[in-house]
């Protein structure tokens, strides 16, 4: 894939500045994500909170956060990338503190709904902007990897933080701890960050938005209830009454002149090919990721801190592949940077494919340290040729879709992967091998088709991406869906 070679604006320090705010509210995002796990039993055992009450207080969020995605990708596009930011941002420090001093299961549950929707407003709009502020091809990829690694470096620093802050203070430390960055969003943003939207972007079609939901919650629930070993005809049916309803709202996206979600998104090879990439990434890191956490706990016998620890490395690796893709697609192309990602990543599990049930350990960190590098390697990269196979006022559409393909796929691979694992898992005891044995043939086993999708993959991304000529020009400084930003002074 070739860069384009027309001459862009470049972005001066007031962008680079709002893209600070941007990525350290990233990062104490997924920050406050993993540590909401350690700090479960405390808060269950605080707020009398029975299995089913757990469960809804850790996937409630997430399944509000997939639902509203595309919607609130649309509304940005509609009344200001901006405002919504905002708005979203400030929902969300309001239901943290809500949040954290619930005094209830059903209280919390509800905050965490809340905390769902709000943060369906952050992601696209995040997105969006970085689009709009950095018009050059070369420092936008590196403002979404900057964007990417601060998302990653909260991952990797959740562990340690949450032990400390759960060692030291209640439960309700893990929400407040986001919320001084919210403020910090709030004051900084209307300062550093332009407002950006599509000029006649139409109505918001309510009946699409419900449709949207109707069809995406099902889904995720279903998938859920098949990854957790609930009924599989119940399982199945939820997910193919969520199918049933999407194919329902595509067919209304078609009709309409001002879509909820505009479909031409899918024409496009490149952008089809990178959303295909984020799904099936999603997917395979997503089960390999259970299934090996599961591993240090119930083969290798590691208490959860010592565990955590052990998964130290693959974040780092995740966050060194976030930095490293945009430098390296400055020197080669982007298609052969999203290609090596895909590859080494397949490496990477075709390690864990080898992993034994005694000292195991290093094969399996090393394999988790390559299949991370590899993955945030094309996956940073993935986001950089969407937004440039896509037309600068469907921004905040594309960055929709992106991220409820990636939540998609990591639901979809914790049903599929997860209830592969478990059924090598019972099929071996069943054979005589003992327990440590025979979930480590699930591991070995999910190890080995994560390899195979992910180099298939690697194949079809070459072709396909090489085929498909260059992306689109990224949007310029001017461009008429960049509104009420105020002029940046020369040489700043």
């Amino acid at each position: 894939m070739s860069e384009p070679t027309t001459t862009t604006a470049r972005a001066g320090r007031r962008a680079w500045g709002g893209l600070a705010v941007l990525a350290l509210t990233s990062l104490l995002l997924s920050l406050d994500v993993s540590v909401l796990y350690l700090a479960l039993p405390h808060l269950s055992a605080d707020l009398g909170a029975d299995g089913t009450q757990q469960l809804w207080i850790l996937d409630i969020y997430s399944f509000l956060l997939a639902g509203f995605l595309v919607t609130m990708g649309s509304l940005g596009d509609r009344i200001g990338r901006r405002r919504l930011l905002l708005i979203g941002a400030a929902v969300f420090g309001v239901c943290s503190v809500v949040a954290a001093y619930a005094t209830t299961p059903a209280m919390l549950i509800a905050a965490r709904a809340a905390l769902g929707v709000a943060g369906a407003t952050l992601m696209p709009s995040s997105m969006a902007l970085i689009r709009a502020m950095f018009p050059d091809p070369k420092q936008m990829g590196t403002a979404i990897g900057a964007w990417y690694a601060c998302f990653m470096g909260g991952m990797a620093l959740g562990p340690l933080v949450g032990g400390a802050l759960l060692q030291h203070f209640w439960w309700g430390s893990a929400f407040l701890l986001g919320v001084p960055f919210m403020v910090l969003l709030l004051v900084a943003g209307r300062a550093l960050l332009p407002e950006s939207r599509i000029p006649s972007g139409g109505r918001l079609d309510v009946a699409s938005v419900v449709l949207s939901l109707a069809a995406i919650l099902p889904v995720v629930h279903g998938l859920k209830g098949l990854s957790r070993g609930g009924d599989p005809v119940t399982s199945v049916v939820t997910v193919l009454v969520g199918v049933a309803l999407a194919v329902v709202f595509v067919r209304r996206q078609r009709r309409l002149a001002d879509p909820l979600l505009d479909l031409s998104l899918f024409a496009n090879r490149t952008a089809g090919t990178a959303l295909a990439v984020s799904v099936l990434g999603g997917v395979v890191m997503a089960g390999i990721s259970l299934v090996t956490s599961q591993y240090l706990q119930i083969v290798a016998g590691l208490t959860p801190l010592h565990a955590g620890l052990w998964l130290i490395p693959q974040n780092l690796g995740l966050l060194a592949g976030a930095l490293l893709g945009p430098a390296l697609a400055r020197r080669i192309s982007t298609v052969r940077v999203v290609v090596t990602g895909l590859v080494v990543c397949g490496i990477g599990l075709l390690l864990q494919a080898r992993v034994g049930a005694v000292d195991g350990l290093p094969l399996l960190a090393t394999g988790m340290v390559l299949a991370s590098f590899g993955v945030m390697l094309a996956c940073t990269l993935v986001v950089t040729v969407l937004f440039g196979a896509t037309p600068p006022e469907k921004a905040g559409a594309a960055a929709s879709v992106s991220e409820t393909s990636g939540e998609f796929g990591v639901a979809m691979g914790i049903a599929t992967l997860g209830t592969l694992s478990g059924w090598i898992y019972r099929a071996q005891l069943a054979d005589g091998l003992t327990s440590d044995a025979a979930y480590t043939a699930g591991l070995n086993v999910v190890g080995g088709v994560g390899a195979a999708i992910l180099l298939a993959l690697a194949v079809v991304t070459a072709l396909a991406m090489r085929s498909s000529g260059p992306p689109a020009q990224p949007v310029a400084a001017d461009d008429a869906s960049v509104s009420e930003a105020p002029p940046v002074p020369a040489g700043r």
